[in-house]
């Protein structure tokens, strides 16, 4: 079984773009193999997809006509370029290297017809032919480039056309335009930057809908309970819903919402860890301006149903116990392992969800107010030229929720990547209870200040855990050297007189001498 595509009309000058498009969809693994008549302009094309994989630009790219194989170590992965003009046999390709390549990242293969029954099955192979039937192609003639999926590409295949569809619409998919590929976090989600000579361009969003994982309580999976998105309707619900509140989220100019494709606003570069590590923004300026933003939320009671655009609806979840709950328990499951090689005791894990259970009931009493969730440095923008709470670009909210404020001041306030002095904390703090007493009548800081607590050692308890998971199962080691801050903050939240029998438990469990070195 076979996919394939057939793209009409394009000339060598169109190659760069259409590699872009190839290399956004390529993963680790992949071999694409590359075929057509001699000047057809294969090598063009090997050339152009290195570079838009991260190829350092003033590396030449020469063709390995001669050495068979030339590899490069690009930002995103290695690869392979391989040619098998001069190949004796199809055996040979084994002595060459191309299992190693595909476990390390992808193989350009041109001439595979050399060895096609020594290759693997799953492929995406592109044939470049002259539209006149031609043999040799000239520089002005216009070729016929039909894409063949292969394997787990007769899946891939119509997402990647899809993909292009969707920016033809949007007027992005042209010579004029560049898409790279944005380095992404812990998400599933992926994204591009298309830039558009002379006019600007748009942020690609790609998240395809991702499958259940196994079922852990009740019959649900992790992500039912914790009330995660799972492909972009919620993200387009919340998105207008936010916009019109004023708030400084993206616009969405496109969208395929059955293949998980969104052209949004590119809100820029100033990122606000970006901004705090270089120097460039005044952290405590921004920490403020973000927190108006939180103040003008909290006296909006969001509703429970949200239009998604296409004649369907998104629930907005409640945070409930059973959600602030499994993340807690993420702790047990993968941080203490990690620390101790074996499962928590069984006495212990009791305890520890009986005295979480006593800090949810009181959390459940708390009037619900717009929870975005993951309102912290990575996900906020400064745009200072905007007025008003816009000033603040914020770009992840597809996991909103209905539940207490003080949630998201404590992503803010105690940010897992980026250190906040308890000094700076304090005062920002104060500066949001200032605004939003200025806004409702009745503001009651003192519940809210357990509410920050609370929710600050809910949040920084599953921080932990999901910085272990992302190391033990994810191979994604980079996150631990952030274990400590989050001790840190996780300290100070226990502080609180009403959160006494958690902090004995946590010291108990969690010495000082646990808490973080051995991730060092």
């Amino acid at each position: 079984m076979t996919a394939s595509h057939t793209i009409p009309g394009i000339r060598e000058s169109d190659l760069a773009r259409l590699a872009e498009d190839i290399a956004f969809a390529t993963r680790p693994g992949d071999l694409i193999a590359l075929r057509g008549d001699l000047g057809a302009g294969k090598t063009t094309l090997a050339r152009a997809i290195i570079h838009a994989l991260g190829c350092d630009e003033r590396e030449e790219i020469p063709s390995p006509t001669f050495t068979l194989v030339q590899t490069y170590a690009t930002r995103r992965m290695p690869v392979a370029h391989f040619d098998l003009y001069r190949l004796n046999a199809a055996s040979e390709i084994e002595e060459l290297g191309l299992d190693l390549a595909l476990k390390r990242g992808i193989a350009l293969i041109e001439w595979p017809e050399r060895a096609a029954s020594a290759l693997p099955a799953s492929r995406l192979e592109i044939l470049l032919e002259d539209e006149n039937g031609g043999s040799v192609l000239e520089e002005s003639a216009t070729r016929r480039v039909s894409l063949i999926g292969e394997g787990d590409w007769t899946t891939r295949l119509p997402r990647l056309v899809a993909m292009r569809k969707l920016m033809t619409a949007g007027g992005l998919e042209s010579e004029a335009s560049r898409l790279g590929y944005l380095q992404g976090d812990a998400s599933v989600r992926r994204y591009a930057r298309i830039t558009r000579a002379p006019g600007g361009g748009a942020i690609l969003m790609d998240w395809a809908r991702q499958p259940d994982g196994p079922a852990i309580r009740n019959g649900l999976p992790y992500s039912r309970i914790a009330h995660l998105a799972e492909d972009v309707r919620p993200f387009v619900a919340v998105a207008a819903a936010l916009r019109a509140l004023g708030l400084g989220v993206p616009a969405i100019y496109a969208q395929d919402l059955d293949r998980g494709f969104l052209l949004i606003e590119d809100l820029g570069d100033r990122v606000f860890g970006h901004e705090v590590e270089t120097g460039a923004a005044d952290q405590a300026l921004l920490w403020r301006t973000a927190t108006e933003t939180l103040a003008a939320l909290s006296v909006i009671i969001p509703p429970s149903i949200l239009p998604v655009g296409d004649g369907t609806e998104h629930r907005l979840p409640e945070y409930d116990r059973g959600a602030l709950s499994i993340e807690t328990e993420l702790l047990l499951d993968w941080h203490w392992p990690m620390l101790h090689g074996s499962p928590m005791p069984g006495d212990a894990r009791a305890e520890f969800l009986s005295q979480w259970g006593v800090v949810f009931d009181r959390l459940a009493v708390l009037p619900p107010a717009w929870v975005l969730r993951d309102y912290h440095s990575p996900n906020l923008l400064w745009l200072p030229e905007r007025e008003g709470i816009a000033r603040v670009g914020v770009i992840d909210f597809q996991d909103a929720m209905r539940g207490p404020p003080a949630y998201d001041l404590v992503s803010l306030l105690q940010d897992a990547r980026v250190d906040v002095a308890p000094e700076l904390e304090a005062a920002v703090f104060d500066h949001y209870c200032a605004a939003v007493t200025a806004r409702q009548t009745g503001f009651d800081r003192d519940a809210f200040a357990f509410a920050y607590a609370a929710l600050g050692a809910q949040r920084n308890t599953k921080i932990l855990g999901i910085f272990a998971r992302l190391a033990k199962r994810d191979g994604k080691p980079g996150y631990l050297r952030h274990v400590p801050r989050l001790w840190r903050y996780l300290e100070r939240d226990l502080a609180h007189p009403d959160l006494a029998g958690l902090k004995r438990w946590y010291d108990r469990c969690f010495p000082a001498e646990a808490r973080g070195h051995a991730f060092a």
